[in-house]
């Protein structure tokens, strides 16, 4: 008797972690707290003080490296052990002396009787919008942004990051050019950050400040990330969250309003 063996092959792709380290292409110096995204996919870390990363995913998959001040780069996993981002360039801007007083101020974004909530870590890029209000002609300055979290070790670094509205009401220019990266103490905490130093105008097709968690070891207690921000819950028409490298826009349906938690971020506006 004879028997004949088919044999199946079935190709497929296994995850793997990939590792790599982030570098400067000029200097060749590492960069550190590069925002690290596998491309439409709610995968992502950040590079260590020393540039290094590593993340779980499929080799053929496209990974997003972007950092304020360099140039955004999309490569594939299997090509990720060393990566170079070029710095970025700016054009020069006319030099303008501002009429600075601050002899007086107006806190914005706060939701009164709220009750504040914690979410665990995961990836995280989540913004509040601020609209522009008229009235903001007379403090048009963002002095101060506060931020409240609840973190369960002292020193843990989250990034702040301030967009302009894009064409399609989206997060869009960042109204800084370097990472702006503050530390936190430990517990819940109403976080108060000093901005006079950047002479950033409130623009008047309104603001979205945002927070960005760092997946990096100095903030990791066990199998989370510190720090956790706190939320209010709120009515929205839309919101905007940040995963797979890109903004995506969560929008109410007709005569309806999104029922969700945003970040409770404030800013403080001057004269």
């Amino acid at each position: 008797m004879k028997y004949i063996i088919f044999l199946y092959l079935t190709s497929f792709s296994i995850s793997a972690q990939i590792r790599g380290v982030v570098k400067d292409s000029l200097s060749g110096e590492p960069i550190p707290f590069v925002n690290i995204w596998v491309e439409n996919e709610n995968i992502a870390t950040t590079s260590e003080i020393d540039g290094s990363f590593f993340l779980e995913t499929k080799p053929e998959k496209n990974i997003i490296f972007s950092i304020l001040g360099f140039e955004k780069k999309i490569i594939k996993a299997s090509q990720v052990s060393n990566v170079f981002l070029k710095p970025a360039t700016f054009d020069l801007k006319e030099v303008v002396i501002l009429n600075k007083k601050e002899t007086k101020q107006i806190e914005i974004g706060n939701i009164k009787n709220t009750t504040f909530q914690a979410f665990d870590n995961g990836p995280k890029v989540e913004a509040k919008f601020f609209p522009y209000d008229k009235l903001y002609s007379k403090t048009r300055f963002i002095k101060q942004v506060t931020i409240f979290t609840d973190s369960r070790i002292d020193s843990a670094t989250i990034k702040l990051h301030f967009y302009k509205v894009d064409k399609d009401g989206a997060p869009g220019e960042e109204l800084l050019t370097k990472d702006y990266i503050v530390t936190l103490k430990k517990g819940v905490i109403k976080h108060k950050f000093n901005l006079s130093q950047f002479d950033l105008e409130f623009p008047k097709n309104g603001l979205f400040v945002a927070y960005e968690k760092l997946l990096i070891e100095s903030n990791k207690t066990g199998t989370k990330y510190q720090p956790y921000v706190l939320y209010n819950y709120v009515e929205r028409d839309f919101f905007y969250t940040f995963s797979g490298g890109k903004w995506n826009k969560q929008k109410a349906e007709e005569a309806t309003k999104l029922q969700l938690n945003e970040p409770a971020i404030n800013l403080v506006l001057s004269n």
